[in-house]
């Protein structure tokens, strides 16, 4: 009997026979290779400027910041009052250091009521700039209580009080006058910006 031959197997898929069908498992990673990442635009090319999903985006460095400046010197605003009170409560202090230090000196108590007139005067605000030159003899009077000599008694401290404003009224008129002449320079400045603004606006 005549047995047909049958033909060695060739490796390889025939031609014309359909492609292999490859597994669910390489299917999927095929398809994740091709697909692009979620921040590369359509077409395979990768976002410029955008940061990949799942990391912060780093804030640029900025340049290196200046070391501050000292420290600016204290520029309050009292109103009215509160000038009134800074000034009498300065004096005030001021005169018992004098007694302490200087035995009840007058002329060292005028000598330092001139710069307490000039702060009062530059650390009232723009609207209260009037009341400086009102407050400044105010705070003279209370500032000779611990300075002025007294007798005793009421009466006394009040005739000594009377007297030592009568014999340094020097004193206490050249203060005012500085606290007059800054507060009339800082009232000239405050017109020139307002009329400044008014030309610019």
């Amino acid at each position: 009997m005549e047995q047909h031959r049958t033909p060695p197997e060739r490796y390889g898929p025939r031609r014309g026979s359909p492609p292999t069908a490859f597994p669910p498992q390489a299917r999927r990673r095929q398809a994740d290779e091709r697909r692009p990442g979620p921040g590369a635009p359509r077409g395979g090319r990768p976002a410029q400027g955008r940061p990949a999903q799942g990391r912060p985006a780093q804030a640029p460095r900025s340049a290196a910041r200046p070391a501050p400046a000292g420290r600016p010197l204290p520029n309050p605003r009292l109103t009215g009052l509160g000038g009134g009170l800074f000034g009498g409560a300065a004096m005030f202090l001021l005169g018992c250091l004098d007694q302490l230090l200087f035995g009840a000196s007058l002329t060292v108590y005028g000598v330092l009521f001139l710069p307490v007139c000039v702060v009062t005067a530059l650390w009232v605000r723009g609207g209260d700039l009037m009341t400086a030159p009102v407050v400044a003899p105010i705070a003279f009077a209370v500032g000779l209580v611990p300075v002025a000599e007294s007798s005793g008694g009421m009466g006394g401290r009040v005739m000594g009080l009377v007297t030592a404003l009568a014999t340094q009224a020097g004193w206490l008129y050249g203060g005012t006058l500085v606290a007059g002449v800054i507060v009339l320079a800082r009232r000239a400045r405050l017109m020139r910006r307002r009329a400044l603004r008014r030309r610019t606006g």
